[in-house]
């Protein structure tokens, strides 16, 4: 008789957590609803692709896919830096911003530190607060908008070690003016940092954005290749931060975390800001049909500066009703937000002419049998 295995002990802080993921991935769906999604506009992923000059680059270096990537990525790191006007030594890179966030998490979160952010905002963010034994602390949204005198305040009482703000938001597509962020640094307690997560710049209006030097050792600037540029299955974002900071992440980054083809590809779709410029202009058509759509249907969207439109289905239970629909009837993956009040919307990400038209047909049923 074989003795019984013993079982694996975890680590404490694991045991403690729930078992979740931050999001249901599409194709979880497919094989829960046992069917090809028709359209697919619920990641915020870009309907309209990467720019050709990136797929080409792409494709010749899958051809050298057996050497590991530069772990320095220093070609793509001086890019970034000339059009930031930066220091190449003031940029890291990393798979996505999913994976700087668990870098800035892992790198100034000790057990029990508190972390501010707005309540319902980006959960990803949230899950690695959790995972490294952080403590959230949360303000609500205000008018479906970041409140970002309320989030200093916030910081400021609980001592919090980092602040999150997105700028443009996911999940609601808001934006806050530059001028409130900047307000919002000099609120900060001593040794805090703004974590300032702005995936949807190439989106967002240009007074949303401001100028931040980047030696400026309270903020932490996050960048995308996910969005406008086309790249999401790739995995590769930066951030743009202090060089004591980015010296501080090579102790723990993972150095070859992001790959050799994704390094070439976001390198050339840099060179290629034509093609943003046209996925821009998109996005802007886009959002103009959701929200003559809705219009249509008696039903509000938000403001957004984003690549989606959260679509106002006036309650939680209307929102929960017609993503079920949408998803199991029609084939159609959106999103909502989780957290109440924003769960009374659906996020829906802006598809290409054909996407929205399904979209349109789709939603027009839903909404009927509401």
């Amino acid at each position: 008789m074989t003795k019984a295995a013993s079982r694996p002990r975890y680590a404490r802080l694991l045991s403690a957590l729930p078992a979740v993921v931050p999001f249901v991935p599409p194709e979880a769906l497919e094989r829960r609803i046992g069917r090809t999604l028709k359209v697919r506009i619920g990641a915020n992923e870009s309907a309209f692709g990467p720019s050709p000059k990136a797929i080409a680059a792409m494709q010749a270096a899958s051809a050298r896919v057996n050497w590991y990537c530069d772990p320095e990525g220093f070609v793509l790191r001086e890019a970034i830096a000339r059009r930031h006007n930066v220091a190449r030594d003031n940029v890291v890179l990393g798979a996505g911003i999913d994976d700087l966030l668990g870098l800035l998490v892992r790198s100034f979160v000790d057990p029990g530190d508190r972390v501010a952010m707005s309540l319902g905002a980006y959960p990803t963010f949230a899950f690695h607060v959790n995972g490294f034994g952080g403590k959230l602390v949360n303000t609500p949204y205000v008018a479906d908008r970041n409140d970002p005198e309320a989030l200093g305040t916030l910081a400021r009482r609980r001592r919090a070690r980092l602040v999150y703000l997105s700028n443009p938001d996911n999940p609601t597509g808001s934006w806050i003016a530059g001028a409130d962020v900047l307000r919002l640094i000099e609120r900060l307690p001593e040794g805090c940092i703004l974590v300032l997560d702005e995936a949807y710049a190439d989106f967002a209006p240009a007074d949303a954005l401001p100028a931040i030097d980047a030696e400026d050792p309270r903020v932490i600037r996050l960048r995308t290749f996910s969005k406008a540029h086309g790249m999401a299955g790739a995995r590769i974002g930066y951030a743009v931060a202090p060089q004591e900071t980015v010296r501080a992440f090579d102790k723990i980054r993972h150095h070859f975390g992001v790959n050799r083809v994704a390094q070439e590809g976001a390198y050339a779709s840099l060179g290629d800001p034509d093609f943003i410029a046209g996925v821009v202009r998109a996005v802007e058509t886009g959002r103009g049909d959701y929200q003559r759509l809705a219009s249509d249907l008696g039903l509000n969207t938000l403001p957004s500066a984003t690549n989606f439109v959260a679509v106002d289905l006036g309650s939680t239970e209307r929102a929960t009703s017609a993503m079920k629909r949408l998803l199991e009837e029609e084939a159609v993956f959106v999103r909502m937000p989780g957290v109440a009040p924003l769960n009374r919307c659906i996020r829906v990400t802006v598809g290409t002419p054909p996407e929205r038209a399904d979209f349109a047909e789709a939603f027009r049923r839903v909404v009927a049998g509401l």
